[in-house]
């Protein structure tokens, strides 16, 4: 449910676009400089208005969305995803970044035999003292 705001603070704007599960969350995020608004750092009672750009990282995945519309209330996803529009590059370095994760070798599937015993342990720490 959107309505006629003229601005509004960003960590409310972030957990109503469902950016982020909590308010807290999102103004813990914005503090640790994840979130930038209109390219500067951002702080959490800094206002959003409708035409700024947002620019949000959650772990490997960076979002560079625009600020279509402001909402007080958290309201079901369909109704969130109408808060904002990514751009077409950030949604291309997503897919790009997903492919590329998609293809990346397993890093489990280079250990062969598990753990070394013992005794293979003891001729690692005998060949590394000689070195």
């Amino acid at each position: 449910m959107t309505t006629q705001l003229s601005k509004l603070r960003l960590d409310k704007w972030l957990w109503a676009a469902r950016f982020y599960k909590t308010r807290s969350l999102a103004a813990r995020e914005i503090g640790t400089g994840r979130v930038q608004v209109n390219d500067q750092p951002a702080k959490p009672a800094r206002e959003v208005a409708p035409g700024d750009m947002v620019r949000v990282r959650k772990g490997d995945t960076v979002f560079h969305v625009r600020v279509v519309a402001l909402s007080n209330v958290r309201g079901p996803a369909p109704v969130a995803q109408q808060l904002y529009e990514e751009t077409a590059d950030s949604i291309a370095a997503r897919e790009a970044a997903a492919e590329a994760r998609r293809y990346a070798p397993e890093p489990a599937h280079t250990i062969r035999e598990g753990r070394p015993t013992k005794r293979e342990r003891r001729q690692m720490e005998r060949f590394r003292s000689r070195i």
